[in-house]
């Protein structure tokens, strides 16, 4: 009997060699591989071993090695036909009748690979010629560079009707098969096949051996309606059952890359060129389980990478949903949080790969993501409230198909509840409180003697503490800042400058000095500075705290030169108001001394990052007794440094603040 080579694929894909093994062998993870005792030979010491990656296993006692197929035939004594049945219905899929018609569907598939292949040659050459002088300028724009393109084979699709249906037309091709692969549009209301994909720049898709199976086009006439177009399905190709760059991702992975998947094409080139090979896509739909499980056949636990923004968060909370049934011992998901209105490419080239790493080393766990949704719906400040809390985390948990993860998640639950819901004690510990707005819960520290009707700074009327954290933002890379936020100070400095336009017209040489590490906030200093320069008669020196007029000019002028969202994260980043200075209710004299500290800070601080840089350098030169203790001092005064910056929230006594005790 016969089986199509693409059903034996999909049951090699569905079914990892440990899971077929480990239902005969008592298999131990071990490195990249799996270890057990020789289900050939009777042994002490386990030789038996077991690599998903390759796809086989080896037992070094007998010599054997194989597939799943050759392990359920040496273990069960069956044939090659009855182990392929037996391991579809493990897979839960249906084996194939066989067929006259199957073997000719199969052969059908091997044409229609060599045809989506002269496709992908098409638009790899046009792109490359004068007609593709389009697409190379947008994707200059978008950062990727001639050898990336090269590398993710991308291509041009011209805007005439008819150029790859004439093109695979001299090549022999019949229209039929160029629609049956999907590159072009017919129907009955069509009298002639057109082209599919016109004036779009080509991604092309591959299958998990690496073939062409699909197109993802990308429009570039603002005016189409759909932005991005893939191919439809076809014999070939089935959106929800792959993902992009999976075969690179497969092989990235084997070798020890983090397997990440992020939202679309540009997101995981991008993320592939910052250094994370083995990153991965959706095509163009929510998250699938048969997506999942590919994911899972190459890491333990994937990092999903979505946006940040609403939509992002959303598709996060579908996968976690998703994921939820599939759980096993081992196997979970891991989210990481983007900066607010930032995608991976937006990330990658605004702050390169330091960023990325930041995101990803932030990346939280399946079970906090799904906490924290839940615990949003606060407050939680009755019986009842607390009550349908923990209702819905039960209704979570009983989603959970295996028993031993299922009693794992309870267990869990139960704790973050006995601690979001444990009273305040006098010597100090976190609390339960309900976040501005009335929205959502968060854990915040009480100390004994203060009530949540003062702040930690004195200020009365204030209902919110000062810190909002939970105990895991609190030991979080986010709590203390990272490459994809904007620095604090830096941030500090704009707003300063925003809310007190004077500032400009004074002090103007010091923040055009100043030198920005992070890429926003220095395109909006840029653009702060040129827009100052073009008003300049508008703005002057007799305003004693920067009118609201001045500032809500300058403010209009950058939102109308594309810089909202950046205004809006140089807000958000600033996260306690204490640092009174930098307020549009702050008296000159705060401002004017918190701006002083702000640049003098600054430039000691970037002096000292030089210094710290070369001290590294020579130490790495001559590992001399003076080079480190050149070396330490640097550190010193860095560690120094950090704790003088503090000094700067203590000011506005002179706008009638109380001061703080430091």
């Amino acid at each position: 009997m016969r089986f199509p080579p693409q059903f034996l694929d999909e049951l090699r894909a569905r079914l990892p060699v440990s899971d077929v093994v480990g239902r005969r062998v008592k298999l131990r993870k071990a490195g990249r591989e799996w270890k057990g005792l020789s289900p050939f030979n009777k042994e002490k010491t386990p030789s038996f071993t077991v690599n998903n990656e390759k796809g086989f296993y080896h037992d070094f006692s007998s010599g054997k090695h194989g597939s799943i197929f050759d392990f359920v035939m040496e273990t069960e004594g069956v044939s090659f036909p009855e182990a392929v049945e037996r391991l579809a219905q493990m897979a839960g899929i249906a084996v194939p009748a066989p067929s006259p018609e199957a073997e000719a569907r199969e052969e059908r598939r091997k044409t229609l690979h060599d045809i989506v292949e002269l496709a992908a040659r098409f638009f790899e050459t046009t792109l490359a010629s004068r007609a593709g002088a389009r697409g190379r300028g947008y994707l200059a724009d978008r950062g990727i560079a001639p050898a990336t393109q090269l590398k993710f084979r991308l291509g041009y699709a011209p805007a005439e009707q008819y150029a790859l249906k004439e093109h695979l037309g001299g090549a022999k091709i019949p229209v039929e098969d160029m629609i049956e692969a999907g590159l072009l549009v017919a129907g009955e209301d069509i009298a002639v096949p057109y082209d599919r994909f016109r004036d779009r720049i080509m991604f092309p898709i591959a299958d998990w051996r690496g073939r062409i199976i699909a197109f993802g086009g990308r429009a570039l006439d603002k005016g189409v309606s759909a932005k991005y177009l893939n191919s439809p399905e076809t014999p070939l190709f089935h959106k929800g059952a792959t993902l992009y760059n999976i075969a690179a991702a497969r092989q990235a992975a084997h070798a020890g890359a983090p397997v990440i998947a992020v939202e679309g094409y540009v997101d995981a080139i991008a993320m592939v060129t910052a250094g994370y090979e083995a990153t991965v896509a959706p095509l163009g739909t929510a998250l699938t389980t048969d997506q999942l499980a590919l994911m899972w056949r190459m890491a333990d636990e994937p990092v999903l990478c979505f946006d940040g923004d609403e939509a992002g968060r959303r598709a996060a909370y579908r996968a976690a949903d998703l994921a939820l049934p599939l759980l096993a011992p081992g196997k979970s998901l891991k989210f990481a949080a983007l900066p607010d209105g930032q995608d991976p490419d937006d990330l990658v080239h605004s702050g390169g790969r330091d960023a990325v790493t930041d995101v990803l080393a932030s990346a939280r766990p399946l079970a906090q993501v799904l906490w924290t949704r839940e615990s949003e719906s606060g407050p939680f400040d009755t019986p009842e409230r607390r009550a349908a809390l923990e209702s819905r985390l039960a209704g979570i948990t009983a989603t959970i198909a295996d028993e031993a993860v299922r009693r794992y998640y309870r267990q869990d639950f139960a704790d973050r509840l006995r601690l979001l819901f444990a009273p305040a004690e006098r010597s100090g510990r976190w609390r339960n409180f309900t976040t501005k707005g009335g929205r959502g819960a968060a854990l915040h520290w009480q100390s004994s003697g203060r009530g949540p009707d003062r702040d930690h700074f004195g200020d009365r009327g204030q209902t919110q503490p000062y810190l909002a954290a939970s105990l895991e933002l609190a030991a979080s890379p986010l709590h203390h800042g990272h490459r994809t936020a904007i620095p604090r100070r830096e941030a500090l400095m704009l707003q300063a400058a925003l809310n007190h336009p004077w500032l400009l017209h004074d002090h103007l040489e010091q923040l055009a000095a100043a030198e920005f590490r992070h890429a926003d906030s220095q395109k909006l200093k840029s653009a702060l500075i040129d827009a100052f320069a073009h008003a300049a008669e508008n703005f002057g020196p007799s305003s004693t705290d920067g009118s609201a007029g001045e500032q809500a000019e300058l403010v209009a002028e950058l939102t109308r030169r594309g810089f909202a969202t950046v205004l809006g994260r140089i807000e958000r980043a600033i996260t306690t108001s204490s640092v009174w200075g930098a307020r549009p209710q702050a008296a000159r004299a705060d401002v004017l001394l918190t701006w002083k500290q702000l640049v003098a800070l600054h430039t000691q601080w970037h002096s000292l990052t030089r210094e710290l840089k070369d001290a590294e350098l020579a130490l790495g030169r001559d590992n001399s007794e003076a080079n480190y203790a050149r070396l330490c001092d640097v550190k010193a005064r860095l560690s120094s440094l950090e704790g003088t910056e503090a000094l700067v929230e203590g000011f506005g006594a002179s706008s009638g603040r109380t001061p703080r005790s430091l």
